[in-house]
């Protein structure tokens, strides 16, 4: 297959919004495309993600990252959270209705067959968990991902402010804004309960997965890598000294990935080869 390259393109996902992706495919592709899924307040563009999509092209993959259609950013500026409206309307189902209408595009781009890979950062860990059944999807890999989504909400109290207000907000650290989550991302995980469940779709899974987890993760614990590991039946890759982003950070200005990054990068990678 000939070597090609695609950076923000776009694809049509939740509620028809559409949203941009990059995809390339080297010279040498081994057949295997790997998608990657960011996680809460992410973008495709963050950090070292280039830098992880360089690395896999290197070894033959496909490499295909993208925005979730309600991460705030929009197809003209997919780095900032310029469109807080979108943002607020964003659920976790539409979330995985995002990587479904994802998947089904490669194949518009991509002309031979191929199989797919995928890796979810933070809560696109909880995304590509509860997405494994895709026909096209043959392994996946979660970096620092979740385990629950019901323990993402506020309890007692708190959740009958958030119902009452109707809306409630979170800081973005990187920006400062205030980004406004509406109580339907709770009403639309009531209404989907028994599909958004983490655990029931790792006891069910039936292709191989992969966890992976910095060891000095302050914003998903670890226990919940343990618990992923404990319903896979499978055993937890720690990595020493890392934190939730493996010590990569944004912006990033160096040329090299962070040692940490880098080691899962390789772990991943040849755990990708295998299936």
């Amino acid at each position: 297959m000939t070597k090609f390259s695609l950076t923000n393109a776009v694809f049509t996902g939740f509620k028809e919004r559409e949203s941009p992706f990059d995809l390339e495919i080297p010279d040498s592709f081994n057949g295997k495309v790997i998608v990657f899924c960011h996680g809460f307040m992410g973008y495709k563009d963050w950090g070292c993600w280039n830098l992880v999509q360089d690395y896999f092209v290197s070894l033959g993959f496909g490499f295909c990252k993208y925005n979730v259609s309600h991460n705030g950013g929009t197809v003209e500026n997919p780095i900032d959270f310029s469109d807080l409206d979108a943002f607020a309307q964003n659920t976790y189902s539409g979330e995985i209705e995002d990587l479904n209408a994802l998947l089904n595009t490669l194949s518009i781009y991509i002309k031979i067959p191929f199989d797919v890979g995928l890796i979810g950062h933070s809560r696109g860990g909880g995304t590509v968990l509860l997405s494994s059944h895709h026909p096209s999807v043959k392994a996946l890999v979660t970096w620092a991902g979740i385990s629950s989504i019901e323990s993402r909400f506020p309890q007692g109290m708190d959740l009958a402010r958030w119902k009452n207000d109707g809306v409630r907000y979170v800081r973005n650290g990187r920006t400062q804004q205030d980004l406004p989550m509406l109580y339907g991302l709770f009403e639309d995980f009531v209404a989907n309960a028994e599909r958004l469940n983490i655990q029931a779709a790792c006891e069910k899974m039936t292709i191989p997965a992969l966890i992976i987890h910095g060891e000095k993760d302050t914003s998903v614990s670890i226990s919940e890598g343990e618990a992923l590991c404990k319903w896979l039946n499978d055993e937890l890759i720690r990595i020493e000294g890392a934190d939730h982003t493996f010590c990569s950070a944004q912006p990033w200005n160096n040329s090299e990935m962070p040692n940490e990054l880098m080691e899962v990068c390789q772990i991943t990678a040849d755990f990708f080869l295998t299936q």
